[in-house]
């Protein structure tokens, strides 16, 4: 963002001194031109009263070939005098008087002076001289005897002198913009530190919210004493927002932790007063007394996972390293009983995964809700797939079973929290296993990601960063 705002500015202050220095140097480009112009048309119109007495005569006038010889030599500018282009049948102009190089009355610009001039009018300043324009600059002045034009003087005069202080001049008028900008930039610098500050501690504190909530840890403020105030008031209202964010969060897992505590040993005592009844109740109601049994171990397992999620949003202890191919092989072992009672063969699959990156037993409890759910509902006699990859640097994870999967649809909301395929509804479960999964995973920085590989079933896989 500081190099969009400075470049801004930047490109503000380009376009303030190109509209400034564009005028100034055309105007350093007319000036030098006028002074050319004035200075040859003061010439040429000097050389033509010295052509009067050269026209009257009809003749030569070697005074005036020397002076038009020496101005030659001294200043390297061409002049000739011309007839009024009256007397060839062609009505070309034809020249009395010259010096330097050959000024050709043919060339169209030449021309048109020669025309301009033979009606008594003087050559006017034309179109701005560019340094780049190498065409001589040409100026015609009649010459009047006796208030009639008889003839015609040209100069053509070289203007390297004068596009070098052209060159010269907008070269200077360059380097000050370059300046300028420099200057610029070196004033903005500071400016734009002091004011994106704030907008940089935001947006640090922006980054470690999340993970500071999710943890449990100790939102850090931001602060407030720096930058322009609207963005002061900006911070302070932020840090306000996060205290209330991080103490309304932790309220609430509190609440979970402590209500699951505190229904515990009523729910125990009313388990064990239900079995007490076993064996005294009508043979007609046993069926309602296996049902409230069955029910109270359910909200058992409720009750066990909504522990184990409040205690997954709320640790605050930093991620360890953790041996994943140990954790995979201990979890497959502990799960290998349930698997053998329903004839479904765990298989490890992959490569070891070496050391990752996780909460501690964060890997375990993973495997655990995942091989609960694998086992749950694949089919007997069949298989549960565990596969361990290491890719660049991450370690993925993936438990596929060979159950009846879910909806595509329904696959981006099966890590929501108590959430259930409508097919699934007689299973046992409380649909919590799964975004508890997704909390510990996301606590690294990993993802989970579900699909439905080819020979149906589901497929769950998981990343952590591999160390």
């Amino acid at each position: 963002m500081r190099t969009r705002l400075l470049g801004s500015f930047v490109i503000v202050v380009a376009i303030l001194v190109l509209g400034l220095g564009i005028p100034l140097a055309l105007t350093f480009a007319q000036n030098f031109q006028s002074v050319l112009f004035v200075d040859r048309a003061a010439d040429t119109s000097r050389y033509a009263s010295l052509s009067q007495r050269l026209l009257e005569q009809g003749g030569a006038d070697p005074g005036l070939n020397d002076q038009l010889t020496s101005y030659h030599d001294v200043y390297g500018i061409a002049v000739a005098v011309f007839d009024r282009g009256d007397q060839a049948p062609d009505g070309s102009f034809r020249a009395l008087a010259q010096a330097g190089s050959r000024i050709d009355p043919t060339n169209s610009v030449i021309r048109d002076d020669l025309v301009n001039a033979r009606a008594g009018r003087g050559t006017q300043q034309g179109a701005l001289l560019m340094p780049w324009n190498s065409a001589p600059l040409v100026v015609a002045e009649p010459v009047l005897v006796n208030g009639e034009v008889r003839g015609i003087v040209v100069t053509s005069s070289p203007t390297e002198h004068t596009r070098t202080q052209i060159w010269l001049s907008w070269a200077a008028i360059l380097v000050g913009g370059a300046l300028s900008v420099g200057l610029a930039v070196l004033v903005a610098l500071p400016l734009v530190r002091w004011m994106l500050r704030p907008v940089l501690l935001l947006d640090s504190a922006t980054a470690a919210l999340l993970p500071a909530i999710v943890n449990g840890r100790e939102v850090d403020p931001v602060g407030g004493d720096i930058g322009p105030p609207e963005l002061r008031r900006l911070t302070r209202s932020f840090d306000q927002m996060a205290v209330s964010v991080s103490d309304v969060l932790a309220a609430q897992r509190a609440f979970v932790a402590d209500a699951s505590h505190q229904l515990r040993n009523p729910l125990t005592a009313l388990r064990i007063r239900l079995s007490n009844l076993e064996g005294h109740v009508d043979p007609d109601v046993q069926e309602q007394q296996a049902a409230a049994l069955e029910e109270a171990d359910r909200l058992n397992r409720i009750l066990d996972e909504l522990l184990a999620m409040a205690r997954a949003e709320s640790s605050s202890v930093d991620p360890i390293p953790v041996d994943v191919d140990q954790a995979v092989s201990s979890r497959l072992r502990a799960w290998q009983a349930v698997a053998t009672a329903k004839g479904v063969a765990l298989v490890l699959d992959g490569e070891p995964g070496g050391t990752a990156l996780a909460p501690p037993r964060g890997v375990e409890t993973v495997l655990d809700a995942l091989l609960d759910n694998a086992l749950k509902f694949t089919e007997d006699d069949s298989l549960v797939r565990v596969e361990v990859r290491r890719q660049d640097s991450r370690v993925r994870l993936a438990v596929r079973d060979h159950g009846p999967g879910l909806q595509p649809e329904e696959l981006d909301r099966a890590t929501d929290r108590f959430w259930r395929s409508a097919a699934h509804q007689n299973v046992r479960g409380s649909g919590l296993g799964l975004a508890i999964v997704r909390l510990i995973v996301e606590r690294v920085g990993g993802a989970v990601e579900l699909d439905l590989p080819e020979g149906g079933g589901l497929r769950v896989s998981f990343d952590l960063p591999a160390l």
